[in-house]
């Protein structure tokens, strides 16, 4: 059951029981409706409450039923709503905890509202590119006021009930209860005492005006269109809560339901919610069961003090998690505390970090020098130089003074893992921990899994994830992994099209107006232009034949190494992060371009987008094969949480999947055609050729 009915002295509760969030599925939405109509026959019952057991109301809609037809199957929530509204008897709803999407239009069906303190109220749909669907946009303006109800529909955040009962003539809630604790019994007397009133007040009869009409929904349309871009949901939310506004509640509904499902088949949408599944199927791992016992994870030590190391602990000093960091010299750690307490300090400052708060967290921060006092934690990272002989000394120290069944982590990003759990006697305790630049900003933690990683550790090192708030992806040992392999594959295409003719801007501006965060010669400044040469020089080693424009070579050996040098690919100025086009790094790219005599030609913005997002999508279906990746999804998450690749298309996979593969595969085969790239590589995986042959996609 789903759902249960319980009879109270004269107040029947229904109870919604569908964990985790009590989603609103189909035999839930059956379970209410009953409950309605028994409560309803039952002379001896004056009044219904509803509630959610465990830690929700309810969430909305129930994601295990997510696109299917069970999630329009009469009764739908319109009906369910309707059936509440058009009840005999008064309806409580009693909101707790979590109350979002179809749960809060659940609630705003009922008759009154009672809710418990720190309850998370929220209609989210905008981040699925959706606008809600059961009457969210008519009814939350009629108790919320339009400004309000506006923010929050727009936003998607959700807002603390207590908040929400504090503004000034709502009508969301009817009454606040002392604690979640008491809920149910507060609920139950204001059924009581509300029993015998009649006409029962329903939302769709409250007015619903704003004393500036057009001139208010023209100024909020400006600032929505302005920061919305590429997304239509957020403007249509201003159009329907206008409409509530405008015309008469049915009709209001109507046109609601029409925006909502025209969205539903905008490609936006569909790769949002693809995201949104990905985001859950990514903790799925095969042959990890979903109740494989956790190692318990109380203290972290991190071995290195840099900016990377540092960001590190932040993540775990912001979940309450103790930090010891590890540096060879007291110079280099108190260099690290001071940006720990920069960042931290700068937070405070924004009012986004209370003073107490930054407190306890810098309370639960410890250092040394010495690898002895290291024995006692559960977990230690090591965040030190990428190069194997480091990782060996490292690891080699810590197998001799970490105690049993503690986790051994390396926040490496591109070497064998393998290799390096082989520096210890406890191969099994050992996995790769890939945070990705700034580690305490960004939400991809790249799980690595060595062939003798143990379930429990891996199964452990993803809950650690959810609980610093990363999206943590599992990927296999490969040379770079996931992200780091795909990218060198998209870095040597922006390097042929230099070559060919375009400038470093010229490609950044493209695939940014993709819609990418930023473009490859702009990242490579960021990320620092001497890493990406140290891992070609080692290319050039290990793998003579694969072809390279030596022109990023060119830059590094001008010592042109970007942000930090203040000169990469562009100029920077001190204190901003403003890419500055430099004439001199674009007489160097037209120079080697001669000295190959290489006739520069026009190049479309069409063909970079094309070369630099398909040469993820080719490297990706390798992966796949391969077994690196545990499914397309995943891929997609690492590209959209770690390497910004624009969330409206839903990732690579998902955009080659709404481009056809058929038409990715014809595009590369034009490119193997171009004597400047490179043919072997655009020859399809052994996957994607496949899918194409059986009209299949990725996802």
């Amino acid at each position: 059951m789903t759902a249960h009915y319980k009879v109270h002295g004269t107040v029947a509760v229904i109870t919604l029981d569908n964990p985790p969030v009590n989603g609103l599925g189909f035999s839930t939405r059956v379970a209410i409706t009953d409950g309605l109509a028994k409560a309803q026959a039952d002379a001896s019952v004056k009044a219904i409450v509803i509630t959610g057991a465990g830690k929700a109301f309810s969430g909305g809609a129930d994601i295990k039923e997510f696109g299917s037809p069970k999630a329009i199957q009469e009764p739908n929530l319109l009906s369910v709503i309707l059936a509440i509204e058009n009840a005999s008897k008064p309806v409580v709803a009693a909101v707790h905890t979590v109350t979002m999407g179809g749960g809060l239009e659940l609630a705003l069906g009922c008759h009154y509202r009672i809710a418990a303190p720190g309850c998370n109220v929220a209609l989210p749909e905008v981040k699925l590119g959706l606008i809600p669907g059961a009457g969210g946009t008519q009814r939350l303006p009629r108790v919320l006021g339009v400004e309000a109800a506006l923010n929050m529909i727009v936003s998607g955040e959700p807002v603390k009930s207590e908040m929400l009962a504090q503004l000034p003539g709502q009508k969301l809630f009817d009454k606040m209860s002392a604690s979640v604790d008491s809920l149910q019994a507060e609920a139950i007397a204001l059924a009581e005492s509300v029993a015998d009133t009649r006409p029962l007040p329903l939302v769709r009869n409250m007015p619903c005006k704003h004393p500036l009409g057009d001139a208010y929904f023209g100024f909020a349309g400006n600032m929505v269109k302005g920061m919305a871009k590429n997304y239509p949901a957020p403007m249509k939310c201003v159009e329907a809560v206008r409409n509530a506004t405008q015309m008469k509640f049915d009709a209001g509904m109507a046109a609601e339901l029409a925006i909502f499902k025209n969205l539903m088949f905008t490609p936006e949408s569909k790769s949002l919610r693809h995201l949104f599944m990905a985001d859950r199927a990514a903790s799925k791992i095969p042959d990890v069961p979903a109740d494989t016992p956790l190692r318990a994870v109380n203290s972290v030590a991190i071995i290195g003090a840099g900016t990377m190391g540092g960001g590190i602990a932040m993540n775990f000093l912001n979940a309450g998690i103790r930090v010891k960091m590890l540096e060879m010299k007291q110079e280099a750690l108190d260099k690290g505390l001071g940006i720990i307490r920069k960042n931290y300090e700068a937070q405070v400052k924004k009012g986004k970090l209370k003073q107490d708060k930054y407190e306890q967290r810098m309370a639960l921060l410890s250092t040394t020098l010495a690898y002895t006092d290291l024995k006692d934690a559960d977990l230690v990272i090591e965040a030190v130089f990428e190069e194997m002989g480091v990782k060996e000394a490292v690891f080699k120290s810590l197998d001799g003074v970490m105690k049993a069944g503690a986790i051994l982590a390396s926040n490496t990003s591109t070497l064998d893992l393998n290799k390096i759990a082989s520096f210890t006697k406890r191969p099994q305790d050992v996995i790769g921990m890939h945070f990705f630049s700034p580690a305490n900003v960004m939400k991809l933690l790249e799980v690595v899994r060595g062939e003798k990683t143990a379930k429990d550790v891996l199964a452990t090192v993803m809950a650690l994830g959810k609980k610093i708030k990363k999206t943590a992806v599992v990927s296999g040992v490969c040379d770079g992994f996931i992200g780091n392999r795909m990218i060198e594959q998209y870095g040597r295409q922006a390097g042929f099209l230099l070559d060919e003719g375009c400038t470093p801007a010229q490609v950044d501006k493209a695939i940014e107006s993709f819609g990418f965060a930023m473009g490859p010669f702009r990242m490579g400044d960021l990320a620092g232009n001497d890493i990406g040469w140290a891992i070609r020089k080692r290319r050039y080693v290990e793998k003579p034949n694969m072809k390279y424009s030596k022109t990023a070579d060119l830059l590094c050996e001008k010592g042109r190494f970007g942000q930090k040098t203040g000169a990469g690919w562009y100029d920077y100025v001190a204190g901003k992060r403003d890419a500055i086009p430099n004439k001199e790094v674009e007489a160097m790219v037209e120079a080697h371009r001669q000295s190959l005599g290489i006739t520069p030609r026009k190049i479309s913005n069409e063909e970079i987008v094309q070369r630099l997002v398909y040469s993820l999508v080719n490297e990706a279906a390798h992966i796949l094969q391969e077994g690196i990746a545990n499914k397309a999804s995943d891929i997609d998450m690492v590209y959209i949480m770690g390497y910004g690749f624009p969330p409206y298309r839903g990732g690579p996979m998902n955009y080659a999947d709404e481009v056809g593969l058929f038409n990715v595969v014809q595009s590369m085969k034009r490119f193997a055609q171009n004597p400047l790239d490179d043919a072997a590589f655009w020859e399809p995986a052994p996957l994607l050729a496949k899918l194409v042959a059986e009209g299949k996609t990725f996802n």
